[in-house]
């Protein structure tokens, strides 16, 4: 047998016992009884690095103090981390993930139903050399789990959910490349006007909490709400929330989109000429409501913006954006605080901000919004909507119409 048989053989038998110190050691001693040409013939053999034959081999030359006798491996020995060798990997593997991210996206835990094995094909693809562990780990990292398929009460999944939701997450991106609007709706739940308890807790002296009523009766025959309706935009992380006092209609949720473009919209997208609505099905911006869509045809018509419309499927609200990015927010910011009036509803929405950068506007709405407006044949004629051909009515364009 050659010489590099015969240390090939030994590695084999060898190496599961040695620790990565005990294997850097061997090879060197036996490259170094090999004389010239051993570090070569040792490489070969068992596949370790030249380097780490070297470093070995001076090891040996300047003998071991007793910490170094502990110490496995050496001060700063080992490969680069998978963030330090790729720092995008982490934008990359967010980037697979994102359109498939599942659960309640106001809980910290994140699962995907991709596994490691398919992500790690995914970025093989695009040239990075990574293993299935090592995704595994850094998804660990990221705070995602792997999770068994659950029900919830909400209702049963529609069959064209995880379409309607891929079409949604590339509508977004495209509109978002060409730096054209978009932004997500919906109302928050309407909340009591007076000296009421709100949930939550407030740093107070100690014996001495806000004191509120006791019964939420209607004072004077009259009990005041306030119905929140949101505008988050996804791409400049702001919100605007226009506050309602009356009803929470088709008209009432149009007029909070127009006035957030006038106040914010226009001035962020000054060469827009599409805006792109994600929306849930229900609600004042039904994806079956004719008022709503007679309404987008005039804030259409007046602005001159081709008005994108795409609805979440039904029973998947708490996936709406707009939830966790600014309502849960907003909810944080006057937990524990009775809202005594308009005012302090309007103040403490503006007031929001986070550590990402969130900034809200908020403005009161005083204006009647009639119930159960009904809207013609004739009336609905005059919307200028084009349907998506495939799928439900979930996605549609209002075209301005100049008469």
């Amino acid at each position: 047998m050659t010489p590099e048989e015969v240390i090939r053989e030994k590695f084999q038998k060898l190496s599961p016992v040695l620790n990565e110190q005990q294997k850097r050691l061997w090879a060197a001693t036996e490259a170094m009884h090999l004389g010239y040409g051993g570090v070569s013939i040792v490489q070969r053999a068992t596949n370790l690095s030249r380097s780490t034959i070297h470093i070995g081999i001076n090891e040996l030359d300047q003998g071991f103090s007793q910490h170094q006798l502990e110490r496995i491996r050496r001060k700063g020995g080992g490969r680069d981390s998978i963030e330090e060798t790729y720092p995008e990997i982490l934008d990359e593997l967010k980037g697979l993930l994102d359109p498939c991210t599942r659960g309640d996206p106001m809980q910290p835990l994140l699962w995907t139903s991709k596994s490691a094995d398919h992500l790690t094909k995914e970025l093989q693809n695009k040239g990075y050399i990574v293993s299935d562990e090592t995704v595994s780990r850094v998804l660990r990292d990221l705070g995602y789990s792997l999770q068994s398929n659950k029900k919830t009460i909400e209702g049963g999944e529609h069959p064209w959910r995880d379409e309607q939701f891929n079409y949604i997450n590339e509508q977004i991106k495209a509109f978002q490349s060409v730096n054209e609007p978009v932004i997500s709706i919906d109302t928050k739940k309407k909340e009591l006007i007076g000296n009421f308890k709100n949930n939550g807790k407030e740093w107070c002296v100690r014996g001495k909490p806000t004191q509120v009523n006791v019964y939420d009766f209607e004072e004077n025959g009259k009990r005041d709400k306030a119905i929140p309706y949101g505008i988050y935009d996804l791409t400049w992380n702001t919100g605007w929330v226009n506050v309602g006092v009356d009803h929470d209609t088709a008209e009432f949720a149009v007029e909070s989109i127009r006035r957030w473009w006038n106040k914010m919209g226009k001035a962020l997208y000054v060469n827009a000429k599409h805006l792109l609505i994600t929306a849930d099905s229900g609600g004042s911006n039904s994806s079956r409501s004719r008022l709503w869509k007679v309404e987008l045809q005039k804030f259409a018509n007046e602005t001159d913006l081709k008005i994108v419309v795409c609805h979440l499927p039904p029973g998947t609200s708490k996936w709406n954006k707009i939830e966790h990015r600014l309502f849960c927010h907003i909810t944080k910011n006057w937990r524990a605080r009775p809202l005594m009036n308009y005012e302090v509803v309007v103040n403490l929405i503006s007031n929001t901000k986070t550590k990402q950068g969130l900034k809200v506007g908020a403005e009161l709405d005083k204006n009647e919004y009639k119930l159960g407006k009904k809207v013609s044949n004739g009336l609905m004629k005059l919307v200028n909507i084009a349907y998506r051909k495939s799928g439900e009515k979930w996605n549609y364009t209002i075209i301005p119409r100049h008469i």
